[in-house]
């Protein structure tokens, strides 16, 4: 490619056009965190997401999993930072972003095959198959991980979404973000309530209150119920604190992620009174297209059955 300047600014004005906030190109290869990832596994802190042990193989090389892919389009999609907290962690309170974020990727192929002139074999990944997006991300230049292990943003934060659009053609790349900005701060290890965080940036699922409300089937143990608090589905506390999303955490400007009317402006103890008398019916209907629904209508309403639970033992004007 001999345009390499013009090109990237004609990727990032098509990016933005489709709703995305950040755009970054990294050739795909071994990812740089794989020995953290299967120390990771080795401990054990997946929990019962075995998805990821089965998938391990090619996640340890990001051109496994689409043959023939060299290269990723990296993009993050902002999703309401500056939303105020509440029960429901901001990212599931509007329309599922893998739909969305899936669909502006796909419009992506045809514009790139145009501007090369060529058929394109591309692929859109969003947090649905086994590539290391986050690692993806860094070497896209669109943030390090903070201590959180989430991916932070110099100018935005981490209340953004990831997606990647793997192709079998060779783009210009970006610079990774090598940089630590974190620095001695520990605000949001030292505010997770259930100390989730063995070191930092190692994550243990099996102690996250989004891990249990979201992905664990069957019975929450009685310890982390206490815990829960007020949370029907995730938790943002430890983005909540960090520095970065106090000062820069943007409002999402994609009319997909704004809250529904069956969560909006609800307080826990009405969302859970709502969720816990809902049949598979209303379920459905409510949920249709919401990431809600991976947690199924067993999970809402024990999610919601414990919030109650802990409700009633805060004492009187607390909640």
């Amino acid at each position: 490619m001999t345009d390499e300047a013009g090109f990237r600014t004609r990727l990032e004005a098509q990016a933005y056009g489709l709703g995305f906030d950040l755009v970054g190109v990294a050739a795909l290869g071994v990812p740089g965190t794989v020995d953290h990832f299967d120390r990771w596994l080795e401990a054990g802190y997946h929990g019962e997401m075995a998805y990821m042990a089965r998938g391990a193989e090619l996640r340890r090389d990001a051109r496994r999993p689409h043959p023939g892919a060299t290269h990723a389009i990296v993009v993050g999609m902002r999703y309401g930072g500056t939303e105020p907290s509440g029960p429901i962690a901001r990212y599931a309170r509007g329309d599922d972003y893998h739909d969305v974020m899936r669909e502006r990727l796909r419009a992506l192929i045809p514009w790139l095959a145009t501007e090369l002139g060529r058929a394109i074999d591309a692929r859109p990944y969003v947090d649905s198959g086994p590539l290391l997006e986050r690692d993806l991300a860094r070497r896209a230049g669109l943030g390090w991980f903070g201590k959180n292990t989430m991916l932070i943003n110099p100018r935005q934060g981490s209340f953004f979404f990831l997606g990647a659009l793997v192709v079998d053609v060779a783009l210009p790349i970006d610079a990774p973000f090598d940089a630590d900005r974190c620095g001695s701060c520990t605000r949001c290890l030292d505010a997770c309530p259930t100390q989730a965080f063995p070191a930092p940036r190692v994550l243990d699922a099996t102690r996250c209150i989004s891990y249990w409300t979201i992905e664990h089937r069957g019975e929450i143990p009685a310890p982390m119920r206490a815990l829960i608090g007020e949370l029907l589905f995730g938790c943002d506390i430890c983005q909540e604190v960090c520095p970065w999303n106090v000062r820069f955490a943007m409002p999402s400007r994609e009319p997909a992620f704004a809250p529904r009317a069956a969560v909006a402006g609800k307080d826990a103890r009405t969302l859970a009174t709502e969720w816990l008398a809902m049949d598979e019916a209303t379920y459905r209907e409510t949920f249709r297209g919401s990431a809600i629904t991976r947690a199924k209508l067993e999970g809402v309403r024990r999610n919601a059955a414990i919030v109650l639970e802990n409700l009633e033992r805060m004492p009187a004007g607390s909640a």
